[in-house]
């Protein structure tokens, strides 16, 4: 049986990183095709020419690389990891006795300099432009989504509704301050809106005032959709080329269902500028469904592979479209209890037409149970006419095409189905 032996330290030790890397390691692939050569010079307009030495901005870039592929979230592990792996020390180049950087010059600079020289963007649009130049990117047929990523805000600092303005005895946070920011520049773009203004988004219905928000993050939205039952989150929306999967862009939002969607003009309109792409077809869940977004794909020559939203045998023991019988020529809609429902005039930006139902009426009808829930007197009980008849038009298109291209080898169509 052996003896544990007693330390012994060498006074020499013959030792190179590089034969301590294995050669499949996946650092080691990454390394032969990054190129940080040009950094440097993009970022010396947001560094000093007084003042102490800098952290090298490329150890930073290659200690977050490090993070994102083994999941180190916390920038204080990471620089623990850094410290003792081998493996990490070598790709960042640090050698044996290279220090660390401590932890809050990640924060700093992530949103300072990094952040106003938009140099994360530029090093994935480098990514993405390397991937094409590769073969890799198709460019045909793209596919959307989003991830939920929970936002560091606790559930129990909110307060009801929107706030315009900040309680005075709340402390004036980065992200607060973000937050007033974007209310300012929001309200000057609604100032200053013209005839020219775009006014082809896609989202079909306008979005709606949050009903929570977060004092400590309240550009977060109260949502359900993550791991918790309900907390504060964002969506990570995801565009991605269809022939191996890689991302073409990425945008993040609150985790709301109308930011998702609009974020898909955003990331498309920016891969065509960036990269020239202009893909045939996308593919989505049933929640880009709605007939606007639809009728804007169609608009922009983009085929939807999307299951269409229809709500039509989604009753929940209400009444629907087809109970209520409208004339045409009177404009009017007649309800199951033979009461007329009639509009004001009034569009909706969403483009849907409401129809109101008197009070008066609708206050003593026994069927009233089955067209609201509200036991107000005050009830409305309104009926959307466009709506459906805008999925059904852009649905029209659709068929057209799916006829066009039925010949194709290997088209597998979506079905249309109801929303779950």
């Amino acid at each position: 049986m052996g003896q544990p032996r007693g330390l012994q330290e060498r006074l020499f030790y013959e030792f190179r990183l590089e034969d301590w890397v294995p050669s499949d390691h996946l650092l080691r692939k990454i390394d032969a095709v990054l190129d940080l050569s040009s950094l440097r010079h993009e970022l010396a307009p947001f560094y000093s020419h007084t003042g102490r030495p800098s952290v090298d901005p490329e150890l930073m870039l290659r200690m977050l690389l490090v993070g994102y592929c083994y999941g180190l979230r916390s920038e204080r592990r990471l620089c623990d990891e850094t410290h003792l792996n081998l493996a990490y020390r070598w790709f960042c180049r640090l050698g044996l006795e290279g220090a660390v950087p401590d932890h809050s010059t990640f924060s700093k600079n992530r949103h300072g300099r990094f952040r106003e020289s938009a140099l994360f963007r530029r090093l994935f649009e480098e990514v993405v432009a390397r991937c094409m130049r590769a073969g890799l990117v198709g460019g045909e047929g793209f596919a959307i989504d989003a991830s939920v990523i929970e936002a560091d805000a606790s559930c129990g600092r909110k307060i009801d509704g929107k706030l315009s303005t900040w309680p005075e005895t709340e402390k004036l946070t980065r992200p607060v301050r973000e937050y007033l920011a974007a209310l300012d520049q929001t309200a000057a773009v609604e100032t200053a809106k013209t005839e020219d203004a775009d006014n082809d988004m896609p989202p079909g219905n306008p979005p709606a005032p949050p009903k929570v928000t977060s004092l400590t993050d309240p550009t977060a939205a109260w949502t359900n959709k993550g791991q918790r039952k309900v907390g504060f989150a964002y969506g990570v929306n995801y565009l991605i080329d269809l022939q191996q999967a890689i991302i073409v862009d990425v945008e993040a939002t609150p985790a709301r269902w109308s930011a998702e969607v609009a974020a898909t003009k955003t990331v498309l309109e920016r891969t065509q500028g960036r990269f020239g792409l202009n893909p045939r077809r996308l593919a989505a869940d049933a929640a880009y469904g709605s007939g606007l977004m639809i009728g804007w794909l169609m608009r922009h020559g983009i085929a939807p592979h999307i299951p269409l939203l229809d709500r039509e045998h989604q009753t929940n023991g209400f009444f629907t479209r087809a109970d209520f019988t409208f004339d045409p020529q009177a404009n009017v809609f007649t309800c199951p209890g033979s009461r007329p429902l009639r509009s004001t005039g009034l569009v909706r930006d969403d483009g849907t037409v409401p129809y109101w139902a008197s009070t008066k009426d609708c206050r003593a009808c026994v069927l009233k149970p089955r067209c609201t829930r509200s036991s107000s007197c005050f009830d409305r009980v309104p009926v959307i006419v466009k709506t459906r008849n805008h999925v059904l038009a852009h649905f029209a298109l659709y068929s057209d095409v799916l006829e066009a291209r039925a010949g194709e080898q290997g088209f597998q169509p979506l079905p249309v189905r109801e929303c779950e």
